[in-house]
């Protein structure tokens, strides 16, 4: 884990904590037992569609492909990229974005001066200084392996859609895709994933109200514009 210590930083962490309530996206973390929000950044990005683009730290090469695909064309149609920092799927989908000049948000399962993981440092400062970054844990706040689950629920309630690129059946993305459900949120499997006999899970999600899986972004784009 690495210290994030620049100026700008530091002074937006002192701001008062954003109460989910002041947005329409946030007020839905109430219902999953997270009273506050902490951010830096810019919070209109929120005031567009969002997706978050989510999935496995271990990613294939296809993987992230379709990830960084998929991004590109969120951002294309006026979306903002939502994902969570980590290795793998979420670096590729925000890389991506930021890339083709898009709109991101980021949430993480840290306080906002920490960055985990560490090679991510850098990405995670370009974001908190010119798009916004989200977490529920206030700056002092231990770090646990628990945390990130709870980072998974804040991501489904500032999202109008989940996307799963890639996931094990033992993913911790799987916590986002039943908390879309609970909040009555898009949850969309990648019709690869959909079609991967080693995997149990999608089939437990696939006949839910609002999941869909899909082929294209033009898929995502028709459902959450209804």
């Amino acid at each position: 884990m690495r210290t994030i210590g620049l100026p700008t930083l530091l002074e937006q962490v002192h701001r008062p904590a954003l109460e989910p309530k002041q947005l329409d996206f946030l007020s839905s973390a109430k219902q999953s037992g997270i009273a506050t929000i902490y951010y830096s950044g810019d919070l209109g990005v929120l005031n567009q569609r969002a997706v978050s683009i989510v999935g496995t730290r271990e990613v294939s090469d296809e993987g992230r492909r379709r990830a960084r695909k998929l991004a590109r064309e969120l951002v294309a149609a006026g979306v903002t990229v939502v994902s969570g920092l980590a290795k793998g799927v979420d670096t590729a989908a925000l890389s991506a974005a930021l890339e083709v000049g898009g709109r991101t948000a980021a949430v993480i399962g840290t306080p906002l001066d920490k960055a985990y993981p560490a090679e991510n440092a850098s990405l995670q400062e370009q974001i908190y200084g010119e798009h916004l970054l989200l977490t529920p844990f206030a700056i002092g706040e231990a770090t646990f392996r628990g945390n990130f689950p709870k980072r998974n629920r804040v991501m489904a309630a500032v999202s109008d859609a989940t996307v799963i690129v890639e996931a094990s059946d033992t993913s911790g993305t799987l916590h986002q895709a039943a908390e879309c459900g609970r909040l009555g949120r898009w949850l969309f499997i990648m019709r690869s994933v959909a079609d991967d006999q080693s995997l149990s899970w999608p089939r437990k999600f696939i006949d839910k109200p609002k999941v869909a899986v899909i082929s294209s972004t033009q898929e995502i784009l028709d459902a959450i514009e209804k």
